[in-house]
């Protein structure tokens, strides 16, 4: 069979994405896939391996990818996903070696900031530490924030507009203005 041919039917059956569209996606994206799961996991080493498996998952499963989003949603879907569980399988190797250790999913891998401002994002809510990853270090917007993380875009407003207000209120009584 010819490639063309290949590839032309495995787009029909994958809702017209094909790994040709994963790798540009890939090449395009990788820092900030791998900053955002850096932010989530709290280490970017985990985070380079989350990214790797959820575009390989990605890739196995492209079959049953369907329009209704963005393939890049789709993938940022697996990300979230994959990083999540790489954080949730070092936190309990590190309780294994020490119970005492209890690692937050901190900004190790975020952009530097300020140590004190650092604390002050580690110190939110999961969702909404998530939620600030994805709309300023990806760059996503609401619509798509929703669709990865399965909320509305009512609710990605919300927990964001809690998440400000939150870091405000920790910048006023901390003495930052």
């Amino acid at each position: 069979m010819d490639a063309g041919v290949v590839t032309e039917q495995q787009s029909i059956h994958n809702g017209g994405a094909t790994a040709e569209d994963l790798e540009e996606l890939y090449r395009a994206r990788l820092d900030v896939f791998v900053r955002v799961a850096a932010a989530i996991t709290g280490d970017r080493d985990s985070a380079r391996d989350a990214v790797h498996d959820a575009f390989a998952a990605s890739l196995r499963d492209l079959a049953a990818f369907r329009r209704e989003a963005a393939l890049e949603s789709w993938v940022w879907t697996a990300v979230v996903n994959s990083a999540r569980n790489q954080r949730r399988g070092r936190r309990r190797r590190l309780r294994h070696e020490d119970p005492a250790a209890t690692p937050e999913a901190t900004a190790t891998a975020v952009p530097p900031l300020d140590p004190e401002i650092r604390a002050m994002v580690a110190a939110l809510p999961e969702r909404q530490r998530l939620m600030l990853f994805l709309r300023y270090f990806a760059d996503l917007d609401y619509a798509t924030i929703g669709a990865v993380t399965g909320v509305s875009t009512g609710t990605v407003s919300a927990t964001l507009s809690a998440a400000h207000s939150a870091l405000r209120t920790a910048m006023e009584t901390g003495g930052h203005r």
